[in-house]
């Protein structure tokens, strides 16, 4: 579990085939102490650590290359088949129990891949237009909250095809969401609350099964 504010950047030091899946590894950019089998945020995809070098961790200056193996599925479903030596990527550690919950519940398991239809400057703020599958856009709502590569945003607009948000000064340098341009894709995970009431009304039209929904728990009469 994440909460998607981006505590880092990882440069990517090698990208191997490992059968169907690879092995990549990366370097983080400032201390980051992370352990063999810690699940980490991989441009907000939820992956586990492999491999660490020996001797000292990362927030003492030792130990480099951290890597992680990447599943067939897990390349097909996101933009990670598309890393190369050096590409920037957003690394978060998982969420302590104690931690405060500054963005929103990120489960790291991305729900598919966008594309950036548009990139503006306004003002301080940055606006992204990013096209979206449907199965991923009935998810979404005005003003909600959205991961995309790992990053914690609000949902600005909406419309049937595609979304937009407003990243702030802050997150365009602390993220690699500036690197980013028209056509790039990236990695979306929409609110695990849409995909809960999804299930709970089943398989029910929304508007009719939210009402028995009510009416058996006694919210609504007749």
């Amino acid at each position: 579990m994440f909460t998607g504010l981006v505590e880092t950047f990882g440069l990517v030091t090698s990208v191997k085939n490992t059968g169907n899946g690879i092995r990549l590894s990366l370097k983080p950019l400032s201390g980051f102490d992370v352990q063999q089998g810690d699940s980490i945020s991989v441009n907000g995809v939820c992956l586990t650590v492999t491999k660490i070098p020996p001797g000292p961790p990362l927030a003492k200056g030792g130990r480099e290359d951290i890597s992680f193996d990447v599943s067939p599925e897990t390349l097909q479903s996101t933009n990670l088949g598309e890393l190369k030596i050096s590409d920037k990527v957003n690394l978060e550690r998982a969420l302590r129990l104690s931690d405060r919950l500054g963005g929103h519940i990120v489960t790291g398991h991305v729900d598919g891949a966008g594309t950036i239809k548009d990139k503006k400057k306004a003002g301080e703020y940055t606006f992204y237009t990013f096209d979206t599958p449907a199965e991923i856009l009935k998810y979404i709502v005005k003003k909600g909250s959205i991961a995309i590569d790992g990053i914690s945003l609000t949902v600005v607009d909406l419309d049937n095809k595609s979304f937009s948000v407003a990243i702030i000064p802050h997150t365009f340098t602390a993220t690699n969401i500036s690197d980013k341009g028209v056509g790039d894709k990236v990695n979306i995970e929409a609110d695990i609350i849409g995909k809960y009431v999804e299930r709970l009304l089943g398989k029910k039209e929304p508007a009719s099964g939210l009402m028995e929904l009510l009416k058996e728990k006694g919210f609504v009469n007749g």
